[in-house]
């Protein structure tokens, strides 16, 4: 469990990458419930009822962006180890959103600006993750993460807005 939260640690860092998780479904499973929980519990904070409603969607698009990103790459073989790095590192991020979500005041410009930098820094650790699994440069991981939030966003908006 130690080895596991080192490499999580590493891959948020960008220090290693999904190759260093174990190829375990019964790992993933695990992940995926602990990050939808998490979810469930912001969105009884923020009083989001459609908070884990929009998270399975998140997650359904970015699995299928990742297979199908996989499967053309001809690398579905890593698609286990790289859907429990994504899963990982959404639970630490989630994890410190939650801790300044929960500093949050009336107004607070130093906080919006760490957000802001917390949000980046989860772009690049995404973009970092689909690097290593895909074999690709950074340049276009990082296309692949901004189009992937692009794409969630669009979908999100476009069933929940009112």
């Amino acid at each position: 469990m130690n080895s596991l939260f080192m490499n999580l640690a590493r891959i948020v860092f960008l220090r290693g990458g999904p190759q260093n998780l174990p190829g375990s479904w019964l790992l993933t499973i695990v992940l995926l419930m602990v990050y939808l929980v998490q979810i469930f519990m912001h969105g009884q904070q923020l009083e989001d009822v459609n908070a884990t409603t929009k998270s399975l969607l998140s997650i359904s698009l970015q699995i299928l962006v990742l297979t199908g990103l996989l499967y053309w790459r001809r690398h579905m073989e890593r698609f286990m180890q790289t859907l429990s790095a994504f899963v990982g590192v959404g639970i630490v991020f989630n994890a410190i959103t939650w801790v300044l979500l929960l500093q949050s005041g009336p107004a607070s410009s130093l906080l919006a600006l760490t957000w802001f930098g917390v949000f980046i820094w989860s772009l690049f650790v995404d973009a970092h993750i689909y690097r290593n699994s895909l074999s690709v440069s950074l340049s276009s991981g990082m296309l692949i993460s901004v189009l992937t939030l692009a794409a969630n966003y669009l979908l999100i908006d476009s069933l929940f807005s009112a």
